[in-house]
Protein backbone atom coordinates (compact mmCIF):
# COMPACT_ATOMS: atom_id res chain seq x y z
CA UNK A 1 0.00 0.00 0.00
CA UNK A 2 1.34 3.58 -1.17
CA UNK A 3 2.20 5.65 1.91
CA UNK A 4 0.15 8.73 0.17
CA UNK A 5 -2.97 7.02 1.50
CA UNK A 6 -1.87 7.57 4.86
CA UNK A 7 -1.07 11.49 4.40
CA UNK A 8 2.52 11.08 4.51
CA UNK A 9 3.59 11.39 0.90
CA UNK A 10 4.75 14.42 -0.80
CA UNK A 11 1.82 15.49 -1.93
CA UNK A 12 -0.02 16.36 0.89
CA UNK A 13 0.24 20.46 2.53
CA UNK A 14 1.70 20.86 5.24
CA UNK A 15 0.01 22.97 8.06
CA UNK A 16 0.82 26.41 7.60
CA UNK A 17 3.68 28.13 10.38
CA UNK A 18 2.65 31.58 11.65
CA UNK A 19 5.19 34.04 11.50
CA UNK A 20 6.20 35.83 14.45
CA UNK A 21 8.66 38.58 14.70
CA UNK A 22 10.76 38.27 18.29
CA UNK A 23 12.61 41.83 19.59
CA UNK A 24 14.85 41.25 22.16
CA UNK A 25 18.30 42.93 23.73
CA UNK A 26 20.72 40.42 22.34
CA UNK A 27 23.44 40.94 25.07
CA UNK A 28 21.12 40.30 27.98
CA UNK A 29 18.29 38.30 26.85
CA UNK A 30 19.86 35.73 24.39
CA UNK A 31 19.27 32.51 26.33
CA UNK A 32 15.01 33.37 27.00
CA UNK A 33 15.03 33.99 22.65
CA UNK A 34 17.04 30.62 22.67
CA UNK A 35 14.86 28.55 24.60
CA UNK A 36 11.55 30.34 23.54
CA UNK A 37 12.69 29.54 19.85
CA UNK A 38 13.36 25.90 20.59
CA UNK A 39 10.08 25.53 22.18
CA UNK A 40 8.06 26.65 19.93
CA UNK A 41 10.05 25.72 16.67
CA UNK A 42 7.68 23.21 15.37
CA UNK A 43 4.18 25.85 15.52
CA UNK A 44 5.86 28.98 14.37
CA UNK A 45 8.39 30.55 12.04
CA UNK A 46 10.19 32.43 14.48
CA UNK A 47 11.72 35.31 13.25
CA UNK A 48 14.45 38.02 14.87
CA UNK A 49 16.69 40.56 13.73
CA UNK A 50 20.11 38.25 13.27
CA UNK A 51 21.93 41.60 15.44
CA UNK A 52 20.64 44.31 12.76
CA UNK A 53 23.91 46.05 13.63
CA UNK A 54 26.09 43.71 11.65
CA UNK A 55 24.11 43.36 9.25
CA UNK A 56 22.27 46.20 7.78
CA UNK A 57 26.08 48.32 8.26
CA UNK A 58 24.62 51.80 7.85
CA UNK A 59 24.02 54.93 10.22
CA UNK A 60 21.46 56.08 7.93
CA UNK A 61 18.22 55.75 10.90
CA UNK A 62 15.67 55.59 7.67
CA UNK A 63 17.69 53.18 5.40
CA UNK A 64 17.31 50.73 8.75
CA UNK A 65 14.36 51.33 9.77
CA UNK A 66 13.44 50.57 6.07
CA UNK A 67 15.33 47.51 6.41
CA UNK A 68 13.77 45.77 8.96
CA UNK A 69 10.24 46.45 8.01
CA UNK A 70 11.45 44.77 4.72
CA UNK A 71 13.20 42.19 5.91
CA UNK A 72 11.43 41.10 9.50
CA UNK A 73 8.75 42.58 9.74
CA UNK A 74 6.89 42.19 6.29
CA UNK A 75 5.51 38.69 6.27
CA UNK A 76 4.72 38.34 10.10
CA UNK A 77 1.65 39.36 11.73
CA UNK A 78 2.23 39.57 15.31
CA UNK A 79 5.88 40.57 17.18
CA UNK A 80 6.65 39.42 20.58
CA UNK A 81 9.25 42.20 22.60
CA UNK A 82 11.04 40.09 25.65
CA UNK A 83 11.73 42.84 27.90
CA UNK A 84 14.83 42.16 30.28
CA UNK A 85 16.47 44.35 32.18
CA UNK A 86 18.51 46.39 29.31
CA UNK A 87 15.27 46.22 26.84
CA UNK A 88 14.48 49.12 27.60
CA UNK A 89 17.27 51.27 26.16
CA UNK A 90 17.84 49.44 22.78
CA UNK A 91 17.31 51.84 19.54
CA UNK A 92 16.58 48.84 17.72
CA UNK A 93 14.10 47.57 19.79
CA UNK A 94 12.48 50.50 19.02
CA UNK A 95 12.47 50.69 15.62
CA UNK A 96 10.92 47.19 16.00
CA UNK A 97 7.94 48.01 17.73
CA UNK A 98 7.41 51.22 15.65
CA UNK A 99 7.69 49.28 12.64
CA UNK A 100 5.36 46.62 13.48
CA UNK A 101 2.90 49.65 14.43
CA UNK A 102 3.55 50.80 11.15
CA UNK A 103 2.20 47.94 9.92
CA UNK A 104 -0.57 47.46 12.49
CA UNK A 105 0.61 43.98 13.51
CA UNK A 106 -0.22 42.60 16.89
CA UNK A 107 2.07 43.13 19.41
CA UNK A 108 2.44 41.59 22.62
CA UNK A 109 5.42 42.48 25.43
CA UNK A 110 6.71 39.39 27.54
CA UNK A 111 8.34 40.47 31.11
CA UNK A 112 11.05 38.02 31.40
CA UNK A 113 12.33 37.53 35.25
CA UNK A 114 15.36 39.38 34.60
CA UNK A 115 13.18 42.56 33.82
CA UNK A 116 14.55 45.64 35.36
CA UNK A 117 12.46 46.98 38.07
CA UNK A 118 12.09 50.04 39.81
CA UNK A 119 12.06 50.76 43.98
CA UNK A 120 7.89 50.25 43.44
CA UNK A 121 8.17 46.88 41.68
CA UNK A 122 7.26 48.00 38.74
CA UNK A 123 8.66 46.95 35.70
CA UNK A 124 10.63 49.69 32.95
CA UNK A 125 9.73 48.69 29.70
CA UNK A 126 10.64 50.30 26.20
CA UNK A 127 8.52 53.51 26.40
CA UNK A 128 6.69 52.70 22.42
CA UNK A 129 5.55 49.29 24.48
CA UNK A 130 4.30 51.03 27.18
CA UNK A 131 2.02 53.61 25.24
CA UNK A 132 0.79 50.30 23.33
CA UNK A 133 0.31 48.66 26.83
CA UNK A 134 -1.50 51.74 28.10
CA UNK A 135 -3.56 52.15 25.25
CA UNK A 136 -5.08 48.72 25.55
CA UNK A 137 -3.11 47.95 21.98
CA UNK A 138 -0.60 45.56 23.29
CA UNK A 139 -0.33 42.36 25.12
CA UNK A 140 1.36 42.73 28.45
CA UNK A 141 2.45 39.03 29.53
CA UNK A 142 4.93 37.27 31.55
CA UNK A 143 7.38 34.71 30.81
CA UNK A 144 5.61 31.75 32.12
CA UNK A 145 2.29 32.88 30.57
CA UNK A 146 3.78 33.03 27.03
CA UNK A 147 6.06 30.11 27.55
CA UNK A 148 3.10 27.63 29.25
CA UNK A 149 2.00 25.43 26.14
CA UNK A 150 2.13 25.89 22.09
CA UNK A 151 -1.93 25.92 22.56
CA UNK A 152 -1.84 29.42 25.55
CA UNK A 153 0.83 31.41 22.71
CA UNK A 154 -1.78 30.93 19.80
CA UNK A 155 -4.78 32.50 21.78
CA UNK A 156 -2.79 34.94 22.80
CA UNK A 157 -1.27 35.36 19.01
CA UNK A 158 -4.82 35.51 18.08
CA UNK A 159 -5.99 37.79 20.61
CA UNK A 160 -3.47 40.60 19.88
CA UNK A 161 -3.97 40.22 16.41
CA UNK A 162 -7.70 41.10 16.75
CA UNK A 163 -6.89 44.31 18.88
CA UNK A 164 -7.84 47.12 17.44
CA UNK A 165 -5.02 49.43 15.42
CA UNK A 166 -7.15 52.43 16.75
CA UNK A 167 -5.37 51.78 19.92
CA UNK A 168 -2.21 52.41 18.56
CA UNK A 169 0.01 54.77 19.81
CA UNK A 170 3.10 55.14 17.81
CA UNK A 171 3.45 59.21 18.43
CA UNK A 172 7.24 59.00 20.23
CA UNK A 173 10.32 60.42 18.79
CA UNK A 174 12.50 57.30 17.51
CA UNK A 175 15.27 56.52 19.94
CA UNK A 176 18.69 57.19 18.01
CA UNK A 177 21.35 55.69 20.45
CA UNK A 178 21.19 52.68 22.87
CA UNK A 179 21.06 53.94 26.98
Amino acid sequence: MSPELFGSGPNIPQPLKHKIFVSYHHGGDQAYYNAFSKAFHDSYDVIYDNSLERQVDSDNVDYVRRRIQENYITGTSCTIVLVGKETWGRKYVDWEIEATLDREHGLIGVYLPTAARSADNKITVPGRLYDNIQSGFALWLSWQQITASAAQLERYLAEAKTRSPKRIINTRDRRLRNA
